[in-house]
């Protein structure tokens, strides 16, 4: 099935919906007019269109593979993402003094969801070299970015992020991986590390690699951890690849999905490499690529919702099984129009919410006000996890519209849901990003979180005069959520706050999404996209209560039950 970039989707977010405009009319973004922003839009709408989309099938039913120590990509692959390199898209944000276009991550967001619902496996390849320009740009020294940045923006060079090891995933403190000084100001790197996305490829000429490390006088824990920057070929006196670095693909591993992607387990033996940031500071450099990361990981899960609703409506549409007052076609049914509505509704508020985010860190980025960074960090969590979250319910979703069809792999239905999956575990488990919610990004007494529902509130008393019933809606959840954000605040026990963080952080996202869709109806009265809000607000907003009940239970509960008991 083809797919279409949702390009006007984006635009009517940016001009109705998330604030695009209070960016574009900044110092720090005033390249981002309307006719910029609308021709990258486009011209990478079509570039997913004719380019990736096609790649999609290849990338699963011939996966890469490690043959006498090299990684072979997927066919087409290469070409894939000579188009991405070539047509800007992993330098959209970037700093135009290395060859970026100095462009909104907002602007960033909305390609890489595109290139994510035609080609996720592909699309993990430019997200990590962004993450790794992010990071440079922030904590590198000069030397290396003049070296790195702009091979890594071009597209000459990939990146990627290395952080796990077999005993240390999420508590990152516990790596063993070292590095000694050369004397020569360079470092020798030894230890493995495992789930290294695109560790490496046959179609760049150069993979540069950051490694999380500690030095020799490191203490334990995250604070005695060092970040360096290890290429795959070291840069010669002209900055282009030398001699082979010690590094090696030991493996490759064998995973549920997103087979065209090589995940790689990684060994390092005394390879050399450069300090990026300060002595024992590697986890507050890494934080910088991981919170790009998270963003972006967010917008994967919406991109493959996006993929899979367009698979599963062109299967309704065109598949005829029973019979319907209200046409010959599946989609006639009520039960599945229920779930193509569903899934549309779900994609519009995770997109929003992603945008939104986005927003935020272009508005600090702009200003420098503590208000949008506070914003800014306390959407990351819910977009990485609603997104991601709404890519696996909504890719499931797509396979039940197919019936029997979505179980067999022909009809490429499933390939959606197995891509997506591990898109709720890595750049950080949506179980963290819950607690990550409400411990961390609580610390303000709750101050960024109240900020939203007032600014929620306040919309929904401006929509009253027009749509009088969704309003009031969006306003009674608004307080039942605000009440239940107050009894998190006061929690003193931090069990008690993780226990119900995920219930918690659904609830905060489902009034987000009733939030925009709102906005949405106001923006455009009578239309489907009012019709879209009423179902979204009607039938999915009621949600946010029983949730935030589940939120205030506590963890008691979740102790009373021994583990021998639960064994038995």
């Amino acid at each position: 099935m083809p797919y279409r970039a949702p390009v006007t989707d984006y635009q009517f977010l940016f001009d109705n919906i998330v604030g695009f405009n209070e960016v574009a009319v900044t110092d720090r973004f005033a390249e981002a007019t309307s006719d910029v922003v609308s021709a990258i839009l486009n011209e990478a709408g079509k570039m997913c269109e004719t380019v990736m989309a096609p790649l999609q099938r290849n990338g699963d039913q011939h996966p890469a593979v490690l043959e006498n120590g090299v990684v072979r990509t997927s066919p087409g692959f290469a070409d894939g993402f000579k188009a991405i390199a070539e047509g800007g898209y992993i330098g959209i944000s970037a700093d135009p003094e290395f060859g970026g276009l100095g462009l909104p991550m907002t602007l960033t967001t909305a390609v890489n969801e595109m290139m994510s619902a035609a080609c996720l496996s592909l699309q993990l390849a430019p997200l990590m070299s962004q993450g790794q320009i992010e990071a440079l740009e922030h904590h590198a020294s000069d030397e290396l970015k003049a070296t790195y940045l702009p091979k890594l923006i071009s597209g000459e060079w990939t990146g990627t992020m290395n952080l796990t090891e077999p005993q240390a995933g999420s508590d990152v403190g516990a790596l063993t991986s070292k590095a000694v000084p050369n004397g020569d100001g360079s470092y020798a790197i030894t230890g493995q590390k495992i789930y290294i996305s695109w560790g490496d490829n046959d179609f760049t000429g150069n993979v540069c690699h950051l490694v999380l490390a500690r030095l020799p006088d490191g203490v334990p824990g995250t604070k005695g951890i060092s970040l360096f920057l290890v290429p795959k070929y070291i840069p010669d006196e002209n900055g282009e690849p030398g001699r082979a670095n010690e590094l090696k693909v030991v493996s490759l591993e064998h995973k549920m999905g997103l087979h065209g992607s090589p995940t790689c387990v990684m060994q390092y033996d005394g390879a050399t490499g450069w300090l990026v940031g300060p002595e024992h500071g590697g986890m507050a450099a890494m934080f910088t690529m991981m919170n790009n990361a998270r963003l972006g990981v967010g917008g994967q899960g919406i991109g493959a919702a996006e993929g899979a609703l367009q698979h599963a409506l062109a299967y309704a549409l065109e598949r005829r099984q029973g019979r319907s007052i209200h046409g010959y076609s599946i989609a006639a049914h009520a039960d599945v129009r229920r779930m193509l509505m569903t899934m549309k509704a779900e994609v519009f508020a995770a997109r929003a919410i992603g945008l939104a985010c986005a927003v935020a860190i272009d508005m600090e980025d702009a200003t420098g006000e503590e208000h949008w960074a506070k914003r800014a960090a306390f959407l990351t969590p819910i977009a990485k996890a609603f997104g991601t979250d709404t890519g696996v319910e909504v890719s499931n979703m797509g396979i039940q519209v197919h019936g029997g069809m979505g179980f067999v792999e022909e009809t490429g239905a499933a390939q959606y849901a197995r891509d997506v999956r591990v898109t709720t575990i890595y750049e950080g488990t949506n179980g963290i990003q819950a607690m990550d919610l409400v411990a961390r990004k609580m610390m303000d007494g709750g101050e960024a979180a109240f900020g939203l529902l007032d600014e929620i509130e306040a919309n929904a008393e401006a929509g009253r005069a027009s749509h009088k019933d969704l309003a009031e809606a969006v306003w009674q959840a608004t307080e039942t959520l605000r009440e239940g954000t107050e009894w998190l605040v006061a929690q003193s026990d931090m069990d008690d706050r993780f226990a119900g963080a995920v219930p918690f952080l659904r609830a905060f996202a489902r009034v987000l999404g009733a939030h925009f869709h709102l906005k949405a109806a106001m923006a455009e009265p009578g239309g489907p996209r009012e019709t879209l809000a009423r179902f979204y607000i009607e039938r999915m907003l009621p949600e946010h209560a029983p949730l935030l009940t589940h939120a205030q239970s506590g963890s008691a509960g979740l102790y009373a039950m021994n583990l021998d008991d639960l064994a038995a």
